[in-house]
């Protein structure tokens, strides 16, 4: 016989059948094939119609595909994404652009070829974020030793839950939370976790301080809680309020202090509110303080802040996401003045530090466990107590998530490249040429500051020339909504990327965003050449 085919009837278990001594293991109820082979070869099982006979992956054939995929992106996605002279999006309309991509996905494989020119297709006609003038985002440029720890973890696929599947991130995660907290100024030490986004670390803000405040929320829930009021700014990033959708605390209980001319909380607002809390009967537990801005770059009194919290017993948390960078500075980092009294800090070091998308801490004060606290559920298949190493270092159940990547690790390797003092130079670097763009716009004709940057969001208005004799007034503002043409233009163009908003009674205008290392002193030049050769038609 070449073919043994056994039922679920036949108990065969273990050892020498017929000449060729097959070892069988038969699994009840389950009917199985097996083909019979001389001594020494091991036979092929069915199990289920499946053939269970060695891996089905040629690693030497996924070798060969990822060498030949990896000069298509050094070239594509590294080479002349970075290159000035490329355009920085290829656009194309959705409709364009589905027809382009092929998007079907269909019940048979392509070849690699085929898989190639997808990899070229999908880095032609993404925008390079990379690129030198691309302005558009609080993020931005390249940083080849971030890129390349990017690689590495995706390479190895860690989840950050315990020492024994990711020994090398967990330390790296803990050195780099270690410097931070250092940083910010907590002498007395601290904890935090690396999260999947700025709006994340504020969820966990929300949700750390409510714990902190109403321990028993963990368990008995809203329903046993006071009703609970949170307050944060008007310029705000609107996470803030997400969060308290997603807590179940309630977008009212959400109160909205005033800020200044500048973007900044008034303190004085902000004292008026908690008390307005109290007399209404409600709990006050937090304030979200900002150190900067999304539009603006303002950066909130952190110290008067601090005061008022002291007064209230409330929890102080400062969303440092964008502005958290100028603590590297020792020029700059007078603007987060009064940081080291918050009780906890959302910094992303993916935005001015160039880590890569995305690298997020959430960090509290003191050592007290309040994340283990919050968050912990115990799952004993994960965190069991009674493993053979110290099991502190198993921190994935202070996390509210159970698969984490290693985000700290990028940052970690960037760092030990450039060191502190290379991390300093490239903030100070940044908001030096933030200056150097506001003043060429005061010298430009039709160009004028929104106001004095005090972050390198440069805010600015562009004039065409048919306006620029018009009288201000409301018929003069109404006309000055030229950004989305301009924008549009320049996308199609591929030129650069600039963002641009409307601002309370402001109409829209541009908000330029500098953080790349690789943008020069020409590329605001150019920038401002730019807008004025789009627009002035308009």
């Amino acid at each position: 016989q070449d073919m043994l085919i056994f039922d679920h009837n036949t108990a065969v278990l273990g050892t020498s059948w017929f000449t060729g001594h097959i070892s069988v293991v038969l699994f009840s109820g389950v009917d199985f094939l097996m083909e019979f082979k001389p001594k020494g070869k091991r036979p092929p099982v069915l199990v289920d119609g499946v053939t269970l006979n060695g891996p089905t992956l040629d690693i030497r054939e996924a070798e060969s595909f990822l060498r030949d995929a990896m000069p298509i992106i050094m070239e594509e996605a590294v080479r002349k994404a970075t290159d000035v002279k490329e355009k920085v999006c290829e656009w194309r309309s959705p409709e364009q652009l589905k027809e382009v991509l092929d998007l079907e996905l269909r019940d048979g494989g392509e070849a690699n070829p085929k898989i190639l020119q997808r990899c070229r297709d999908a880095i032609r006609y993404s925008v390079k974020t990379g690129h030198p003038r691309f302005f558009n985002q609080l993020y931005a440029g390249l940083d080849p030793y971030s890129l390349v720890g990017r690689f590495i973890t995706e390479a190895l696929n860690p989840s950050l839950y315990t020492y024994e599947v990711a020994p090398v991130f967990i330390l790296t995660e803990e050195a780099v939370l270690k410097k931070m907290i250092e940083i910010i100024g907590w002498t007395e030490g601290g904890d935090g976790l690396f999260s999947p986004g700025g709006s994340v670390s504020n969820m966990y803000a929300v949700n750390v301080a409510r714990y902190q405040r109403c321990p028993n929320v963990k368990e008995l829930g809203l329903s046993a809680m006071p009703r609970l009021v949170m307050f944060t700014s008007e310029e705000c990033h609107y996470s803030v309020a997400k969060a308290a959708a997603f807590l179940g605390i309630g977008t009212k209980n959400v109160y909205v202090i005033r800020s200044d001319k500048r973007g900044k909380m008034i303190p004085a607002e902000f004292e008026k509110q908690v008390q307005r809390a109290k007399d209404e009967g409600a709990l006050p537990f937090m304030v979200n303080a900002t150190a900067g801005t999304t539009i603006l770059g303002a950066f909130d009194p952190l110290e008067e802040i601090a005061d008022i919290c002291e007064r209230h017993s409330l929890w102080m948390h400062v969303d440092a996401c964008w502005g958290g960078a100028a603590l590297m500075s020792n020029q700059h980092r007078h603007l987060l003045k009064g940081i080291h009294r918050a009780d906890s800090v959302a910094w992303n070091p993916h935005k001015m530090l160039l880590a890569g998308l995305q690298c997020c801490a959430f960090m509290v004060r003191g050592q007290t466990d309040i994340l283990q606290r919050c968050h912990s559920a115990n799952a004993s298949y994960l965190f069991q107590q009674d493993k053979f190493y110290d099991i502190s270092y198993d921190t994935g159940d202070k996390s509210i998530q159970c698969s984490r990547k290693p985000d700290a690790f990028k940052f970690w390797l960037m760092w030990k490249a450039l060191g502190t003092k290379g991390l300093e130079e490239r903030v100070d670097r940044a908001l030096a040429m933030a200056r150097y763009l506001a003043e060429e716009i005061k010298k430009r004709e039709g160009f004028r500051l929104v106001m004095e940057p005090e972050y390198a969001n440069v805010c600015f208005w562009y004039i065409p020339p048919s306006l620029r004799s018009t009288p201000e007034g409301p018929e003069f503002w109404k006309r000055v909504h030229v950004a989305p043409v301009v924008k549009e233009r320049m996308m199609k163009k591929g030129s650069m990327l600039v963002g641009y908003q409307p601002h309370g009674d402001k109409v829209n205008f541009f908000r330029q965003i500098i953080i790349s290392p690789q943008v020069s002193r020409e590329d605001m030049d150019f920038l401002l050449d730019e807008i004025n050769t789009l627009g002035k038609d308009l």
